[in-house]
Order: C-alpha cells, then sequence, then structure tokens
C-alpha cells in the first residue's frame, strides 16, 4: 500500500449564490494555471479540479504531503481577492476517517 493521499481545498465565496461572475470564474480559472505551475516547480502534488456553486468556488488539490503541499500554494491563495475565504489541509486518505483536517482562514 502507497502512502496515503493528502488534500488541499480551497473554499472561496463569490458573487451572488450561484456560480459567481464570468470575471471570478475566469480569475479562479488563471489562479489555477498559478497554482499548478507552483506545485509542479515544487514537487509537491497536483492540481486536480474545481467546482462551481452556490456562490462559491472550492479548489481540490492533491499530494504525498499536505503542509508541503499548502506552502506551495500559499502565496498565490492569500494574493487572491475573493473573501471570505478557507482551506482545509487534510492529512491522510479521503476514505480515511481518522484523516485529521486543520482549516486555515485566508
Amino acid at each position: 500500500m502507497g502512502s496515503p493521499e493528502h488534500a488541499v481545498i480551497v473554499h472561496y465565496t463569490l458573487s451572488g449564490d450561484r456560480y459567481g461572475e464570468v470575471h471570478e470564474r475566469e480569475a479562479v480559472y488563471a489562479l489555477e494555471d498559478r497554482l499548478t505551475e507552483a506545485m509542479d516547480a515544487a514537487d509537491a502534488g497536483e492540481f486536480d479540479g474545481n467546482e462551481f456553486g452556490g456562490g462559491k468556488a472550492v479548489l481540490y488539490a492533491y499530494g504525498p504531503d499536505a503542509t508541503r503541499l499548502f506552502t506551495a500554494m500559499e502565496p498565490h491563495l492569500r494574493g487572491f481577492p475573493a473573501r471570505p475565504a478557507h482551506v482545509i489541509l487534510r492529512f491522510g486518505d479521503v476514505d480515511d476517517p481518522a484523516a485529521v483536517e486543520n482549516r486555515i482562514n485566508l
């Protein structure tokens, strides 16, 4: 069995109660590109996608160490203007009920 897959799950609040404005979604897509580059440069993990809805954008990234992954992503996450926002660092597989999760407000 391999090492557990840790996660960094980012939550941004967008305008309205649906998918945010077009310019907000475009800004999220541009952020995803910057995050991918940062994660690749740090060899920390990979970006796995997004979900839009309910006035939020949620971004998913996975790697062997959530702290290392967040460290690579953090400058870009904190520089993104959408607020309120927070990040969940999950230290363990998604199906592990004992996985520790830490919340960090941005």
